[in-house]
């Protein structure tokens, strides 16, 4: 397999080669003796609500190694500290289609799979499906996978539509549907990309195009729903949808099943539905990955191993209800979960779900500033 870079992918390995060349130059003199003799730490940086604290307990018991976890919500704000550097994080999780031109970029290391003896636990297509950004596997190891599409409350969407598209994005970017629940609450994603490419989906474009004209087709779709959204946020929905505080959001397909499940727990009345709508959706894979400068890499190979332990990945399935891409985890997953197309999706539904691969540095600025503009237009 051959990887072309995204479009600014040279100028942007040639912008950190001056850093990446003084990175080297330190792990020469410091690796030996890091892997040889670290500190019982490892310092985690993840999305926000995407694990089982027994996992985390349970891998601090067995090793003798400290988690420092922190959390985040969005791939800007996790790539922002990568391409800096010095971030001082051993493990991180960043999306598929991010992690093409990172690795472009030259923030990770290889993976040493020795030290990954639970990698025989990995589903073979997930690991094909991952390889059109990660040549070989050799850079990340799958976490979750999942899906970008919506939910919403049941009573409130029927009370103020009763015949509303709930199978269909027209929920989101039909001006005309989405006005009608401005007053129960509307919140739309703050991810850039992956906003602009279900749009481009539902209109019945190549989600994963690169041209900047077909991209600018998004624009109008999202300033027309703009005065109907209350607002742009990536985890904040899970509790504000469970709580009834809002009636319709877009989301990541394990977040909002968390919200319906908090709801149901809470026995507060509040029904929640999660859709992949019938138009298609994005489909996504979260990869853990070492950035090329992580203080603790021997630790942070021991918790990934540890992560591809069908036991505790499983545990992790049944507390945040994704996917995992763990094939000897699947038996062990509640089947409830294993059972639920919104998380496991029908074969004809997988058909319709696409990915996407990273946009180049100049049409990054573009998508951005489009969205920006959104955000900005009241």
């Amino acid at each position: 397999m051959t990887v072309v870079l995204p479009e600014g992918g040279t100028a942007m390995v040639r912008g950190f080669a001056a850093r990446l060349l003084s990175l080297g130059a330190a792990l020469a003199l410091t690796l030996g003796v890091a892997y040889a003799d670290e500190e019982k730490v490892v310092h985690v940086y993840n999305w926000s609500d995407y694990i089982d604290n027994a996992v985390l307990e349970a891998f601090e018991k067995e090793t003798g190694i400290k988690v420092v976890y922190d959390t985040y919500d969005s791939n800007d704000t996790l790539e922002t500290k990568l391409l800096t550097g010095k971030t001082g994080y051993d493990v991180v999780v960043p999306s598929s289609h991010f992690l093409a031109r990172q690795i472009a970029a030259g923030v990770f290391m290889k993976l040493d799979k020795s030290k990954l003896p639970n990698w025989k636990n990995l589903d073979a297509s997930i690991l094909e499906r991952v390889a059109i950004w990660d040549e070989g596997n050799s850079h990340a190891v799958p976490y979750m996978w999942g899906t970008t599409g919506f939910a919403y409350n049941v009573a409130k969407i029927k009370e103020r539509m009763p015949d509303a598209p709930v199978d269909s994005f027209r929920m989101m970017f039909d001006p005309d549907v989405v006005s009608k629940f401005k007053d129960c609450g509307v919140y739309l994603m703050d991810e850039v990309d992956e906003v602009h490419q279900v749009v481009l989906n539902y209109l019945g474009e190549d989600g994963n195009s690169h041209d900047a004209k077909v991209l600018a087709k998004v624009v109008p779709v999202l300033k027309s729903v703009r005065p109907y959204v209350t607002k742009f946020h990536n985890s904040a929905q899970i509790d504000a949808l469970a709580n009834g505080d809002i009636c319709l959001t877009m989301g990541y397909s394990g977040d909002m099943l968390q919200a319906r499940n908090r709801a149901i727990e809470a026995k507060n009345g509040v029904q929640i539905e999660y859709v992949i709508p019938k138009e298609g959706t994005l489909m996504w894979f979260d990869m853990m990955a070492v950035p090329a400068d992580a203080p603790h890499p021997n630790n942070a190979h021991a918790f990934i191993d540890f992560l591809m332990r069908p036991d505790m990945i499983a545990k992790a399935s049944n507390v945040i209800f994704y996917a995992n891409g763990n094939a000897a985890a699947t038996p062990l997953v509640d089947p409830a979960i294993t059972g639920d197309p919104a998380i496991y999706p029908t074969p004809e539904v997988m058909q319709k779900l696409f990915v996407v691969t990273p946009y180049g540095a100049k049409l990054q600025r573009t998508v951005t500033r489009q969205f920006a503009s959104v955000k900005g237009n009241q």
